[in-house]
């Protein structure tokens, strides 16, 4: 929390409480969140400076951060071949630029993709690699080879460090109706995708809720991005203690919401820490986002929904055995997120979540959390179903979703 009683005792002890919790975080971690953030010059880097030095005939390109807006209008103005030789030739920049077109992007990264696969496919035949390293680097080449498949939508990818990356179900330019999964801790390209425990992971949580989606309304253009694309906490150790880290993946995400193609409504669906990147974004997001819904919180670094300054509806759930809730919700020195989300006090709606089991079962399939989801992601609100038998969650919205 960030506000406490005057009683320099009540403060001092909670204080030491929170020092406490990180202490044993990082004597159970050993520091590996900070120790395998950080990496040396790679590709999209040395892509960078060859864009900026770049031209096509006697313009310059736009810089990568220029607005969205600015990116769209430059590549509206190109033909489609001058698009293509971009995408083909700086596939990393394209790849993950804001603005421009989406299947530009989708065949940008493939062609990453194919460069970044060919790079593990020489590393796993270094006689020099270790067998960690060969082992790393098998993984990372069927990572690879799976998200080449032709039918998948890959709008983000990096394979620098653990790597981001993030993936569309669904027609995006088409989309009424965007959903963002927003994962947690230990998210990187190896776990981007599982096969058991599928629904723990970024692309089973977002191929659940599309589907839900689809269920509950068949006649509405939805789309769902299962967004990996920030650098996220490794264990539960310091860095998922802090904020840095969500600090950094809110520009990220802010980025993205604001560059969504068309004028479709957007809702972000944000897990574990995952929710904390959130909450910090909140007070950033175009006001196309509509709805931030989160589960299994730590904390959204706001000590109620209006510290969080958004117009955006605020929803929570957890789940009745969720080890989060043993967490302490407070913030101190810059440690901890702050108020839990489920508190009467904080003020968010909250939803039922009935179904799922633990942390991680909010996105399986038949679950109340997913439906929950599902309906508000196509803004379906009065099909909600709210943590208590009085429906208070549903207070103050109408059928067209206005308040």
């Amino acid at each position: 929390m960030t506000s406490f009683d005057s009683s320099p005792t009540l403060t001092a002890w909670r204080t030491l409480l929170a020092l406490a919790v990180v202490f044993v975080m990082l004597a159970t971690t050993g520091w590996t969140a900070i120790r395998h953030q950080n990496g040396p010059r790679d590709a999209l880097e040395a892509e960078l400076t060859a864009w900026g030095k770049a031209r096509i005939g006697a313009r310059a390109l736009p810089g990568p951060d220029s607005p969205p807006q600015q990116l769209a209008t430059f590549f509206s103005s190109l033909g489609s071949g001058q698009r293509a030789r971009l995408a083909d030739r700086f596939p990393l920049v394209v790849g993950n630029l804001n603005g421009a077109p989406v299947t530009l992007r989708y065949h940008a990264n493939r062609q990453s993709l194919a460069k970044s696969l060919d790079t593990e496919r020489v590393r796993v035949n270094d006689a020099h690699l270790s067998p960690d390293g060969r082992h790393d680097a098998v993984r990372r080449m069927h990572r690879f080879e799976a998200l080449m498949h032709p039918d998948r939508q890959i709008l983000a990818f990096d394979p620098s460090g653990s790597g981001k990356v993030a993936e569309v179900f669904g027609d995006l330019d088409d989309a009424e109706r965007v959903s963002v999964v927003v994962p947690g801790v230990d998210t990187n390209l190896l776990t981007f995708q599982r096969t058991a425990r599928k629904y723990t992971a970024p692309v089973g949580m977002a191929q659940s809720l599309y589907a839900a989606q689809r269920a509950a309304s068949p006649g509405t253009r939805t789309a769902v991005i299962a967004w990996a694309d920030y650098t996220a906490p490794v264990g539960v150790g310091v860095d998922s203690a802090i904020g840095r880290l969500a600090e950094n993946g809110a520009v990220r995400l802010t980025a993205l919401t604001g560059a969504l193609p068309g004028d479709s409504s957007v809702a972000l669906f944000c897990h574990s820490y995952g929710s904390v990147v959130c909450g910090v974004a909140a007070r950033h997001l175009p006001d196309r986002v509509g709805d931030i819904a989160v589960a299994g919180s730590p904390g959204m670094r706001a000590e109620n929904v209006a510290g969080l300054h958004s117009r955006a509806r605020v929803w929570a759930m957890r789940d009745g055995d969720d080890w989060i809730q043993g967490v302490p919700h407070m913030a101190v020195g810059g440690i901890g997120h702050g108020e839990d989300p489920v508190t009467p006090e904080f003020g968010a709606r909250l939803l039922s979540s009935a179904g799922a089991v633990g942390h991680t079962g909010y996105f399986e399939p038949g679950t109340e959390s997913v439906s929950n989801f599902a309906e508000i992601g196509v803004g379906s609100y009065r099909s909600v179903s709210c943590a208590s038998a009085n429906d208070t969650c549903r207070g103050g919205i109408y059928g067209d979703g206005t308040a």
